[in-house]
C-alpha cells in the first residue's frame, strides 16, 4: 500500500515537499513514482526513482524545480517541489512497482506500476 502526503497550497513560487509511504513491500527494491492530474487533464508522469538499483527519471516540464529522493530507513519517498507555478497545480498520485520491471525510461509509464496510493491535491496561486 501507498500512502502520499503533503499537498497544499501555496503562491507561486513557493514549494511544497510530498511523501510517499509504501507498506507491505520489499522497499529497497521498489521503484516508486509520481503522477499528477489537473481536471479536464490526462494523468501526467512527474518523476520517479527505483530502489537498490538505483536512477531516476523526471518530465522535462519539473527538471531543475522538482527533485525525487528517498529513504530506505523510513520506506518513504520525497517529491520536492520548488519555484511552483500554477501549471502545477493537479492531484499528485504516487504509484509503486518492483525495480525489475523498469528500465530508467520506462519509469514513466503508468501501466507498468502495480499500486497506486490516494491523490494529494497540490494548488498554486499566481
Amino acid at each position: 500500500q501507498l500512502q502520499a502526503s503533503g499537498g497544499g497550497s501555496v503562491q507561486a513560487g513557493g514549494s511544497l515537499r510530498l511523501s510517499c509511504v509504501a507498506s507491505g513491500v520489499t522497499f529497497n527494491r521498489y521503484a516508486v513514482g509520481w503522477f499528477r492530474q489537473a481536471p479536464g487533464t490526462e494523468r501526467e508522469f512527474v518523476s520517479a526513482i527505483r530502489g537498490s538499483r538505483g536512477g531516476t527519471w523526471t518530465n522535462d516540464s519539473v527538471k531543475g524545480r522538482f527533485t525525487i529522493s528517498r529513504d530506505n530507513t523510513k520506506n518513504t519517498v520525497y517529491l520536492q517541489m520548488n519555484s511552483l507555478k500554477p501549471e502545477d497545480t493537479a492531484v499528485y498520485y504516487c504509484a509503486g512497482g518492483e525495480e525489475r520491471k523498469f528500465i530508467l525510461p520506462s519509469l514513466g509509464l503508468a501501466r507498468l506500476y502495480d499500486s497506486w496510493g490516494q491523490g494529494t491535491q497540490v494548488t498554486v496561486s499566481s
